[in-house]
């Protein structure tokens, strides 16, 4: 992986301007009656919501000197004056469909006299307030980041006493977060683009209620604010949204910068309309916040249609041929390479989770190469106690990660020892279900078996899996974080090809733990990137849904069905809900990309990426079949189409390497600077490259419910119902990409649905050749057959 401390030094792209110009979106909100059309009426109605949670709404005009606050003027009423500066309010009220919120567009008008440096902001103050109190921004701020904070920059070192102490509080990188010290001040200021949706939210145990607020990403000023503040004695918190945005300072990858933001010049007529929307409903606890989120999160800003550009199976075979070009061999063994070095790190950016869809091609060249590697990781890479070192160097030398000089002993990451055993499991079965079990090692399986037995040991000696350990003795050298997330996976299914239900009940205590401590009782999971502290990060959220859905298949338990619709509400927290409108000379921008399913890394990591770290993600396709909400379908499916639109292709470059390849960036912010946002990175990162082949492999290109009206295109194609019957249907595929496609179908009926999808299924979906440009007829039975009719 790039070491993102060289980022700004790729990022010298040409000076991007700040400004843009933002469109309305269409809403799905009901008008209310007649009686609230005015200010008085909405303020009946919504202020009556925000008083049960001992809040108001106000309105200001914030006057600045650069980034300093100078003055606050608060309306009364709709009329604010000045001096001979005269301020008009508008407020155009509906009801949202839900019954639970309020659609509000407030139009903010200079009548008389000029203003320099102003903004406007929507006010909502909170009384009665707790620190308690659970405060998400979605993909940035999660409880407030309200944990100890250490370091300056990226990546910052691990003080000592984070060592070897399973007291440590949970830490985190110098990132925007409420206080922890009741002395000092308690302030987030972001930037809408900041976010993975522009939103704000909390929830109040004191009064068992949650409240959500959206807006846009900006107004024709430009982008907007979003901040949270509180009180010096914390009885009170203030959730603001400005126009424009105009923060003290700019957050970065663990660190800040003075800001730039400036507020606008206003003459005479010139006005400005926020539209937002507001949520108050009952909770009993910060799970009903976040699944709220999710079936709130494209209210306002609405669907965002994402575009037919690669199909998967053309994805698929130039993802395998980079792949099968980086096949190397050095002193240390043989390998595909997972980074742009010759250097080799287990998991987490691919690393024997590359040799997966190599493996899947069933070919006898890239079986021996894969055979190679598993050979090579269970000789080269595993410590004594049966955990695996997470990375060697080409010259043989294993290095330590995150070391410290008063500590020694060699450590590994936790979450990469997940990844190993997930993926090291996922290859035996592959290998069994295409016929070739008899070329299955037993170094592999003792490997498997050892490395399973460790953490399940870990888990009954210390009760948690923490973040490094050591290979060598098996101790946790750092507690704390979810970053064991995936394990519970791994075991389920070490567990099931084992005969060993002794490590299924440690998966379950293990997931359940996590669930409990971080996702139910924190409101986030973290700690599983290497380059990152101990923040709330994406991968663990889809990793610990990983193993939730694992546990499902192999206990048949819904409990787990229930911790996973919560876990995918999460993962969508971190999921671009909306296509951010990027700078018109940026990369992106003159792409006309369309980013909604971009995943963000970390509240350190302040980017959008092209999938999940690494994961096709398949479990959120799992947890659709199961439910039968489409919401988790739907998130899936723009997860895969905005990582196509990172694709280098022809016409569509955004890589300095080869046609297929991609990178990990996708900029909204300007935690980089802000030539960096909307530009892509000249480089390429293997990880996402392996994304896009095992969403191609382990996503159906179409799935379909003959005679229940279901049909749900995940490839880039289009697909109609042509005729249906209780046991058939017609279906019309058009492919209108620059390329041939060749897309698998997965139909069924609903009682076949509620049985788990296993891990190797896609080994018998049936494939139809749609060719570039043109369309075919197609007969889908309910037992799955396929027929090509024209």
């Amino acid at each position: 992986m790039l070491d993102r401390r060289n980022y700004l030094a790729l990022l010298a792209a040409a000076g991007v301007g700040a400004t843009v110009a933002f469109e309305p979106t269409i809403s799905q909100a009901q008008p209310l009656d007649a009686g609230v059309a005015g200010a008085s009426g909405q303020a009946a109605e919504l202020s009556r919501a925000l008083r049960e949670l001992h809040g108001s709404l106000r309105v200001s005009v914030r006057e600045y000197d650069g980034t300093t606050l100078r003055r606050t003027q608060e309306f009364d009423g709709d009329l604010l004056s000045d001096g001979p500066r005269q301020w008009q309010l508008k407020w155009n009220t509906r009801r949202v469909p839900d019954g639970h919120g309020w659609e509000v567009t407030l139009t903010c008008t200079l009548e008389k006299g000029e203003a320099e440096q102003s903004a406007i902001s929507l006010d909502f103050p909170f009384e009665s307030w707790e620190t308690a109190n659970y405060v998400m921004i979605p993909g940035i701020i999660y409880n407030g980041n309200r944990y100890r904070a250490i370091g300056n920059g990226y990546n910052p070192d691990y003080p000592a006493d984070m060592y070897y102490n399973p007291q440590t509080p949970l830490t985190i990188s110098n990132n925007p977060r409420l206080a922890v010290d009741a002395a000092a001040p308690s302030r987030i200021e972001l930037a809408t683009f900041s976010t993975a949706a522009p939103a704000m939210s909390f929830f109040s145990p004191k009064f068992k209620k949650g409240w959500i607020v959206l807006t846009e990403q900006g107004t024709r000023l430009g982008n907007s604010g979003l901040s949270v503040e509180e009180s010096a004695s914390r009885e009170s918190c203030e959730f603001s949204i400005s126009a424009p945005v105009v923060r003290r300072q700019v957050a970065g990858f663990g660190d800040f910068r003075t800001s730039d933001d400036r507020a606008s010049s206003w003459a005479p007529g010139d006005a400005v309309s926020i539209r937002f929307q507001v949520f108050t409903f009952d909770a009993d606890g910060i799970p009903t916040v976040l699944q709220k989120f999710m079936d709130v999160r494209k209210s306002l800003t609405g669907p965002t249609a994402p575009r037919n550009l690669l199909p998967m199976s053309k994805l698929a075979e130039l993802g395998t041929d980079i792949c099968r070009g980086n096949f190397t061999e050095t002193k240390a063994g043989r390998y595909y390479l997972p980074e742009n070095n010759r250097d080799f790190q287990l998991g987490w950016v691919s690393g024997m989770i590359n040799t997966y869809p190599m493996l899947a091609l069933n070919d006898p060249t890239e079986r021996g190469r894969v055979s190679d590697e598993l050979d090579f990781v269970c000789s080269r890479m595993k410590g004594k106690s049966g955990f695996f070192y997470g990375t060697i160097t080409e010259g043989g030398e294993i290095r330590s990660e995150k070391a410290h000089p008063d500590f020694p002993a060699v450590q590994a990451m936790v979450r990469k020892n997940g990844d190993v055993l997930f993926w090291l499991m996922k290859h035996v079965m592959l290998l069994k279900a295409q016929g070739h079990g008899d070329t299955v090692k037993e170094s592999w399986e003792l490997a498997a078996g050892g490395l399973a037995e460790a953490f399940t040991r870990t888990w009954r000696k210390h009760g948690e899996f923490g973040q490094y350990i050591v290979p060598e003795t098996g101790d946790i050298a750092v507690y704390n974080s979810t970053a064991g997330a995936i394990a519970p996976a791994g075991l389920a299914l070490a567990a099931a090809y084992f005969r060993r239900p002794d490590w299924l009940s440690a998966a379950e205590e293990a997931a359940e733990f996590y669930y409990e401590r971080d996702t139910k009782s924190r409101g986030f999971t973290g700690g599983a990137c290497a380059d990152i502290s101990q923040d709330a990060d994406s991968e663990t959220a889809f990793g610990l849904l990983e193993s939730f859905m694992a546990l499902y298949q192999y206990t048949g338990k819904k409990g787990w069905l229930t911790r996973a619709r919560v876990q995918a509400a999460l993962c969508s927290s971190w999921t671009l809900a909306y296509n951010p409108l990027f700078p018109a000379g940026s990369a992106i921008a003159r792409l006309k990309g369309r980013m909604a399913g971009a995943v963000w890394a970390s509240s350190q990591n302040k980017h959008a990426a092209p999938g999940v770290c690494t994961s096709s993600a398949d479990h959120l396709f799992k947890l659709y079949r199961a439910t039968g909400d489409k919401k988790y379908a739907e998130l899936i499916s723009d997860i895969q189409h905005a990582h196509a639109e990172a694709v280098n292709m022809p016409g569509h470059i955004t890589t300095d390497y080869r046609i297929g390849s991609s990178m990990e960036r996708i900029q909204p912010s300007d935690a980089e600077g802000k030539g960096a946002v909307g530009n892509f990175i000249w480089t390429r990162n293997s990880w996402t490259e392996t994304d896009g082949v095992l969403m191609a492999l382990e996503l159906p290109g179409i799935y379909v419910r003959p005679g229940e009206g279901i049909l749900i295109p995940f490839d880039h194609i289009e697909a109609e119902y042509v005729s249906e019957s209780r046991q058939a249907a017609e279906v019309r595929l058009t492919n209108n990409t620059a390329y041939a496609a060749r897309v698998s179908v997965l139909a069924e009926t609903a009682r076949q649905s509620a049985r788990p999808l296993g891990y190797t299924a896609f080994l018998d979906w049936p494939q139809v050749d749609v060719p570039a440009g043109g369309a075919v007829t197609v007969q889908v039975t309910r037992k799955g057959k396929v027929t090509c009719l024209a």
